[in-house]
């Protein structure tokens, strides 16, 4: 049994398995606008849990900035019934934003994450299938700011940009 253990540890260990651990982010102050609620606040609460980066309340004080230019839930028609009714949807979350660090330089250019999901639909639970579309938004929600925290992680300072020309 424990020679059975060993070799699982090992053969975890050659195949280069490790944590994910925390995001690096390659400034030491955010400021996000709107951190009240929704994505933003999301976001933020990720940032400072997960990351040694502040999120700071002044704009002037902060390395970077983040900006959403567009964040859009809406819902899609995939197929309908003989009868006209609705079948299928498609929901989509739709997230626009840039991070800048407040004079011009940038350190992720305006960037664009889509998300999708596709849900059935029955004029006889109607009740429950709003629950789940809201159930499907908030899940989507969580995987789109964990999609933005590794864009944000992989961004490049704009001094290494400019270094690098």
């Amino acid at each position: 049994m424990r020679a059975t253990i060993a070799l699982l540890a090992l053969s975890l260990a050659a195949c280069g398995f490790q944590l994910r651990g925390t995001a690096s982010l390659p400034f030491e102050s955010l400021y996000l606008p709107n951190a009240t609620g929704g994505m933003a606040l999301e976001l933020k609460r990720n940032i400072q849990s997960g990351t040694a980066t502040r999120v700071v309340d002044d704009a002037k004080s902060a390395q970077a900035l983040l900006q959403f230019t567009e964040e859009a839930r809406f819902k899609e028609i995939l197929s309908l019934t003989a009868g006209g009714r609705v079948r299928e949807f498609r929901l989509v979350y739709r997230v626009r934003f840039l991070v800048s660090d407040g004079k011009g330089g940038v350190f992720l250019p305006l960037s664009t994450v889509a998300l999708s999901r596709e849900v059935t639909y029955d004029d006889a639970d109607v009740l429950a299938k709003e629950s789940e579309e809201q159930l499907l938004f908030r899940e989507m929600q969580i995987d789109m700011v964990q999609q933005i925290m590794r864009r944000i992680a992989a961004a490049r300072s704009p001094d290494a940009d400019a270094a690098a020309r």
